[in-house]
């Protein structure tokens, strides 16, 4: 291809093409369709190809998909610190999550960083460095990547830190984070405590001393809750609850505005949630592992069966989103152009980016050629992912 239009800071180039011969996901069904895309956006789609001697990409055999918005994602905290104790500079994993990413599918990222009460990777420094870090570099980035905000609400003092950048756009969505039972609970079982500790950088000791400090400072939690949702309502920054344990508290955060639950920890607040016209974001390798990693929690896949699930995202591994849609479609749970849904269309209406998560013409170019293979027991193989017209990732050299 070279009718270019525009580069990329990352010297990736967004050009006037047609991609032909796949068949598309165009409003609910999979069609044989040409797609025109210039300036970065989808110009046309058509039955046949047009005039003019425009680059040429030969889809035949493939699927071209909207592209993935993982509205939560936080394995690039493993490139962070891979071990306790080992870090590595933010921008390089950035850089590692986003080639991930790319690869898998996702083009646009919403990046789960985490603010808590408690030192170490989850702290204050950290959450500083990577917000910088990210602004600095997001225009380098392959994926439109923006942050989540998951504030952990006993944290009162982050409040000063975190206003500036709901108010600049520099946070794309906001979670109000409450982990503070089942850390109290941590410290009874000796290897999570060890676990809790490593990544704090603290001792058992010192950690242990904390996390009493911050459960006396919990009357302040209901206030801390409200001024944060606040500063995102005026900003019209979109509002998440996580771990909901009860439709009681389901119903706290809709009032504040939050009308996404995710992570619901029953069947009955997801229902409650969808009751409202609320989404359900689960976790895309709860689909694969056939469940929750934690004891007792709902199972991905029976929610999407109950239509109690509306959004899949990556939670701790990129490649979810990708695999999850095809396995639901795999098991029969929801065919596959429904089951698409839940990692583009849907996450991107909760996200309220009304230029992405489908094939339309005026949206984005955020796409995906995908070889679905033979047979269910083959993994779907992402051959090029496009973002924002521009080609991120390939490979499958006849794309060239």
């Amino acid at each position: 291809m070279t009718d270019q239009a525009n580069a990329g800071a990352d010297g990736s180039v967004s050009q006037t093409f047609d991609i032909t011969g796949a068949r598309a996901l165009i409003e609910g069904r999979f069609e044989e369709i040409v797609v025109r895309v210039e300036a970065g956006r989808i110009a046309e789609i058509s039955g046949s190809e047009g005039a003019g001697n425009r680059a040429r990409l030969d889809g035949r055999g493939l699927l071209l998909l909207p592209g993935i918005v993982d509205i939560h994602g936080d394995a690039f905290e493993r490139s962070l610190m891979p071990r306790p104790g080992v870090r590595f500079p933010p921008a390089l994993a950035f850089d590692e999550a986003d080639r991930l990413m790319a690869g898998f599918g996702i083009t646009t990222a919403m990046h789960g960083v985490t603010y808590s009460w408690e030192p170490g990777l989850r702290g204050r420094d950290t959450f500083l460095a990577l917000a910088e870090t990210l602004r600095a570099r997001r225009s380098r980035l392959r994926c439109d990547t923006h942050m989540h905000l998951r504030f952990e609400v006993q944290n009162h003092d982050g409040l000063e830190d975190v206003a500036p950048l709901i108010a600049d756009g520099s946070i794309g969505v906001v979670a109000f984070n409450n982990h503070l039972a089942d850390t109290r609970r941590d410290l009874e079982i000796p290897e999570k405590l060890a676990r809790h500790a490593g990544r704090t950088g603290l001792s058992v000791e010192a950690f242990r001393e904390l996390v009493d400090r911050i459960a006396q400072s919990d009357a302040e939690t209901q206030a801390t809750i409200e001024t944060l949702a606040s500063m995102a309502n005026a900003a019209g920054v979109p509002l998440l609850s996580h771990d909901d344990p009860d439709t009681e508290t389901r119903a706290r955060y809709r009032r504040l505005g939050a009308h996404t639950a995710e992570f619901p920890l029953s069947g009955a607040v997801a229902a409650d949630a969808r009751a409202h016209g609320e989404h359900v974001v689960m976790g895309g390798p709860n689909v694969l592992r056939g469940g929750s990693h934690k004891s007792g929690n709902p199972s991905a896949a029976d929610l999407v069966a109950d239509e109690l699930c509306s959004v899949l995202s990556s939670d701790y591994y990129y490649p979810a989103p990708l695999h999850a849609a095809f396995r639901l479609a795999g098991d029969g749970i929801l065919p596959l152009e429904r089951a698409w849904n839940l990692v583009s269309a849907n996450p991107a209406d909760a996200l309220r980016m009304a230029d992405r998560g489908r094939i339309e013409t005026g949206r984005r170019a955020d796409l995906l050629l995908v070889d679905q293979g033979p047979d269910r027991d083959n993994f779907p193989d992402v051959v090029a992912t496009f973002v924002d017209g521009r080609q991120v990732f390939r490979s499958d050299m006849r794309l060239s």
